[in-house]
């Protein structure tokens, strides 16, 4: 901070600042009109009366000002007190407006100026210390410099304080902005997460209707029965999509966004899917081995969507007649899942993996396994995945 900075802005500064600024000010001016020395001389001398007023005059302009240019209003004050330094009467400027200026520039600028400062008013005073000779002024002097060395460590005290205060302020608000950052990247997260359980539960309920209503629209004239049925397929599918997309429209709504409102589908619900799957007109063999064990509802999720975004992309792409087959393995501390179909209309050709497949990646990978998919020969599609449980 320079000499001539403003350390605070005169115009945003409250009343109770300038009333109470001014009103050390009036205090200072008065004292400076005193009569008493510090000097013990034997036959003190009175300054003339018109010094006493532009010195009290002096005083009580600038030093209001203190706390917006504490270096320039301490050069003013020096210079008044090495004026009133001329006679041994020097008043009680020192103890008083001198005092205030130094305890300012000491509690608002740097350390090196506050020692500059108070080198500054001790040379200002010593020479009316001495006036009655420096063999009895020792006492004076050794005052001065006690009263100037306590305003010094009162301003560097406040200071310090004050730093630490600020810092502590700093502080409590970056951890606040920290605290709000990490609430929005998990809000970020959650609904990322949400939105890739939308992809899923959406596009296989709508594969698996537009499956059911294929057959049905076929079926109507020759079975009527089967017809109603794929069409009872219909409304079921429709209604359980419905129930999931509330179910995860729901959890945006919710105040904490987090906890859901049903428990999410996990191997269990596997037979479901494939009933479901094989009510659209894809068979579908189920394999499991390995012992029943506690599979993580995280692991259990990421399974589940992953074997149902696999049948859905086996529904759109494999063409009639396909057949798909599921395996599961469970060991400890690993589960293997293997889809795969034998459909002609992917005809052993790699195709980019749609977002689906790309969702199911990352879901994958966040459980420390890997995924990977790709044509069968001579015909069909797998995808296969490895995940730590």
């Amino acid at each position: 901070m320079s000499f001539w900075t403003p350390v605070e802005n005169p115009g945003t500064r409250p009343p109770r600042s300038w009333a109470f600024d001014i009103g050390c000010a009036l205090v200072a001016a008065v004292a400076s009109l005193g009569t008493f020395s510090f000097a013990q001389t034997a036959h003190p001398a009175h300054p003339p009366l018109a010094i006493a007023l532009v010195v009290a005059l002096l005083t009580l302009l600038v030093l209001p000002l203190r706390r917006v240019w504490p270096g320039p209003v301490f050069g003013v004050i020096v210079l008044i007190t090495a004026l009133l330094a001329q006679w041994p009467v020097q008043g009680a400027l020192y103890p008083v407006a001198l005092a205030i200026a130094l305890y300012t520039v000491a509690a608002t600028m740097s350390r090196a100026a506050a020692l500059v400062a108070a080198a500054l008013a001790v040379a200002a005073e010593v020479p009316a210390a001495g006036q009655g000779g420096w063999g009895d002024s020792w006492l004076a002097v050794t005052y001065e410099v006690v009263v100037v060395a306590s305003v010094l460590i009162a301003g560097l005290y406040v200071s310090t304080r004050r730093a630490y205060l600020a810092e502590l302020r700093d502080r409590a608000q970056r951890l606040e902005r920290e605290h709000d950052q990490t609430s929005a990247l998990a809000t970020a997260v959650e609904r990322a997460r949400i939105a890739r359980e939308m992809h899923d539960s959406v596009a296989h309920h709508l594969t698996v209707i537009v499956a059911l209503s294929d057959g049905a629209l076929s079926a109507v004239n020759r079975a009527p029965a089967q017809a109603t049925e794929a069409m009872r397929g219909v409304s079921s599918t429709a209604r359980e999509a419905l129930a999931e997309t509330r179910q995860l429209l729901g959890i945006l709504r919710a105040e904490d966004g987090l906890e859901l409102r049903q428990p999410l589908p996990g191997l269990s619900d596997l037979e479901g899917l494939f009933t479901r799957v094989r009510a659209a007109g894809l068979p579908v063999r189920y394999e499991r081995s390995g012992p029943p064990g506690d599979t993580p509802p995280g692991v259990q999720l990421v399974v589940f969507r992953l074997v149902q975004e696999a049948l859905t992309n086996t529904m759109k792409h494999a063409g009639p007649g396909a057949n798909a087959a599921v395996w599961l393995r469970v060991a400890q501390g690993e589960i293997r899942v293997e889809v795969e179909d034998d459909g002609a209309g992917n005809a052993g050709v790699t195709r980019a993996p749609g977002g689906g497949m790309t969702g199911m990646a990352e879901r994958v990978s966040a459980f420390g396994g890997e995924l990977t998919c790709g044509p069968r020969q001579p015909r069909g599609w797998r995808v296969t995945a490895r995940l730590a449980a």
